[in-house]
């Protein structure tokens, strides 16, 4: 993107993975940047953007440094940069630590973080003190952390392989990632966790200072993105890792309470697979069956942000005679917070969608074509996550593309870019796209990070 003025430190992340199909080099480079002694801060933060430092964005360096590193493993006839996985994990390590201790306030493993890039999604900003006091323990704040402890275990797998010295790092990051997924269902329904039994969904949880809780019952990515936290081996990987096998095994026997409502690698997939992943089977359906249904969250364009449900049913909250409202817009922000000029309450967003439809595809690499879900949700249609994908990136795609008419969605009501013969056939990528009808909003040259 020319003229990108600033830095964020999660946009960055998402740059560098296609940039590494272009120049390697130049993506390494940019995502160690981020992780050297003059901006990692000594007790691990990462810098989320330059106007703030201190501020938090998703962590999602680790997914970038294994995107890079597989892409490039490719390119040379199956030979990684070791030296370069060596080094992002070093200090990855320390993040995770900043992490595990600065965000999670009441220590057990359900994590905060404030706003999280997601802007204007919430009831409340959540990167500033609750008006009810308390704390939230954030759905998309405890998913990208078991999203950050899978890719964790990744690299340390991959890198067990060269160097028995990180088979225990490979048995760290295992049992982090199965407290912390554990965490968001405990055995039982309790009211102050994160999944909802009876919707099917995952919410963020209000704690107030005198101990009682409630469910902010918003359907948005904020419950999704439980979705992104998956992880699939062959078999083969861990039988050459004899001590992490046998330390998993016995953390798995040993905790039932953890293991009863996620999907644990002990039971053979397609082709001899194994996968980790905060759904098991059930939940995978009943989440599916909620961002597969055209009157929630698929639009003709992809998967809103929020579920266009709340149109008719907005979410309403109240406190100390002050009403707190989440409606659908599909659009532009309707809300001042954070300045108005971004809107997480319904448009679509690609880095997340990017993020979904790889989870589809892992989960259909476990499941097979054995495994169906109705598309869309009530159409009696039946198809594999495969093909899933196929149709959402098809949606997607038909952004940019004309239409039967000859006008292409992402133009919307511009009539400069549909018509004039000098620019109908130059492609901006926005920042984000109307959750109806697709026209591109925000950032379109400048800091758009569709592209």
């Amino acid at each position: 993107k020319w003229e990108y003025p600033w830095y964020a430190a999660w946009d960055l992340a998402f740059h560098v993975i296609p940039i590494s199909l272009i120049d390697p080099d130049f993506a390494k480079s940019q995502l160690m940047l981020m992780l050297r002694e003059d901006y990692l801060h000594p007790n691990g933060q990462i810098p989320a953007y330059e106007w703030n430092f201190g501020d938090v964005n998703p962590p999602v360096h680790a997914f970038a440094t294994w995107e890079i590193y597989t892409r490039d493993r490719e390119r040379n006839n199956g030979k990684g940069d070791i030296d370069f996985l060596k080094y992002a994990f070093s200090k990855l390590v320390i993040n995770f630590t900043w992490w595990v201790n600065r965000k999670d306030e009441g220590g057990n493993n359900l994590f905060q973080g404030g706003f999280l890039g997601l802007d204007n999604i919430g009831v409340f900003d959540r990167s500033a003190p609750l008006p009810t006091g308390g704390h939230l323990d954030q759905a998309d704040g405890t998913a990208w952390m078991v999203f950050f402890s899978q890719r964790m275990f990744q690299i340390a797998i991959e890198l067990a392989l060269h160097d028995a010295l990180y088979e225990d790092f490979a048995i760290k990051f295992f049992e982090h990632t199965m407290w912390i997924a554990g965490a968001m269902d405990r055995i039982g329904n309790n009211n102050d966790e994160l999944w909802d039994e009876s919707d099917g969904f995952f919410y963020d949880v209000l704690n107030f200072p005198d101990g009682s809780s409630t469910r902010l019952k918003v359907r948005s990515l904020v419950g999704l993105l439980s979705l992104m936290a998956v992880s699939v081996f062959p078999k083969e990987a861990f039988d050459r890792l004899p001590r992490f096998r046998a330390a998993a095994q016995k953390f798995i026997m040993q905790h039932p309470e953890l293991t009863d409502n996620i999907h644990v690698p002990n039971k053979l997939g397609e082709n001899g697979r194994l996968m980790l992943s905060i759904l098991n089977e059930y939940k995978v359906r009943r989440i599916l069956e909620k961002m597969l249904d055209e009157s929630e969250f698929l639009s003709d364009y992809g998967i809103r942000s929020l579920s266009r449900f709340h149109l008719e049913n907005p979410y309403c909250f109240y406190h100390a005679g002050q009403e707190y409202k989440v409606g659908y817009v599909p659009g532009d922000s309707t809300s001042g917070m954070f300045g108005g000029n971004s809107n997480w309450r319904g448009p679509i967003w690609m880095p997340v969608n990017l993020l979904l439809l790889r989870s589809l595809l892992l989960l259909y690499s476990y499941y097979g074509d054995s495994f169906t879900v109705e598309f869309p949700t009530g159409s009696g249609n039946q198809l594999t996550l495969y093909d899933v994908t196929e149709q959402i990136t098809e949606r997607i795609v038909g952004i940019f593309l004309k239409d039967e008419s000859g006008r292409r969605p992402v133009y919307g009501a511009c009539e400069k870019f549909q018509t004039d013969p000098h620019w109908r056939d130059l492609i901006l990528f926005y920042e984000y796209f109307h959750g109806d009808n697709g026209a591109g909003i925000g950032a379109s040259h400048q800091t758009g990070w569709t592209g």
